[in-house]
């Protein structure tokens, strides 16, 4: 099963990018992670959506051939974070490539709630603008405190932490039997 992993910061050191190397590492015998670069994409235009730049077609092309996608968070001003919004924008639009794709969302912060709200706009937004993207249900993953549960290395060493992903993963996984 290939996945691709949509991370919702750009910043080197994200502990949400920590968390989408971390599954890619634990998880590579399950299936296959791609954890794709925001970076290039430009900001959203619709002067440019028909004919788009080159990493905007590379970027739907990864995600429109993908099983699923892995939709990790941060919380940005109690919503998604703009880098987030603008990968929607362009997922969303013309050839609507995420049109009932299956999704998993997942988060981290550093404060108690781990990225709640912005996950909770995040469904809507799946859901609601017409993208139709099935999301796993019942299994939110919400890393409070994860700056006390990666080392300086990156690695996840909670854990209770480690154990609800196992879990998680593997209702994942039995859920895209489905699909």
């Amino acid at each position: 099963m290939k996945v691709v992993a949509i991370v919702g910061s750009i910043r080197k050191e994200s502990y949400n990018l920590k968390i989408a190397k971390n599954i890619q590492a634990r998880y590579a015998d399950k299936f296959d992670l791609e954890i794709l670069d925001l970076t290039p994409l430009p900001m959203y235009n619709q002067d440019i959506e028909m004919d788009p730049p080159e990493a905007v077609l590379n970027f739907k092309a990864k995600v429109k051939e993908a099983d699923a996608v892995l939709w990790i968070t941060p919380e940005y001003n109690a919503t998604i974070p703009g880098v987030l919004g603008n990968a929607i924008d362009w997922l969303s639009r013309v050839d609507k490539v995420m049109n009932g794709k299956p999704s998993i969302i997942m988060g981290s912060s550093m404060g108690m709630l781990g990225s709640v709200k912005a996950q909770m706009h995040l469904r809507d937004i799946l859901f609601a603008i017409g993208l139709n993207s099935p999301i796993l249900p019942g299994n939110e993953v919400y890393i409070g405190a994860v700056h006390e549960k990666i080392d300086a290395l990156g690695q996840l060493t909670d854990g209770a932490t480690i154990a609800f992903l196992d879990g998680v993963i593997a209702n994942f996984l039995e859920w895209m039997k489905k699909f």
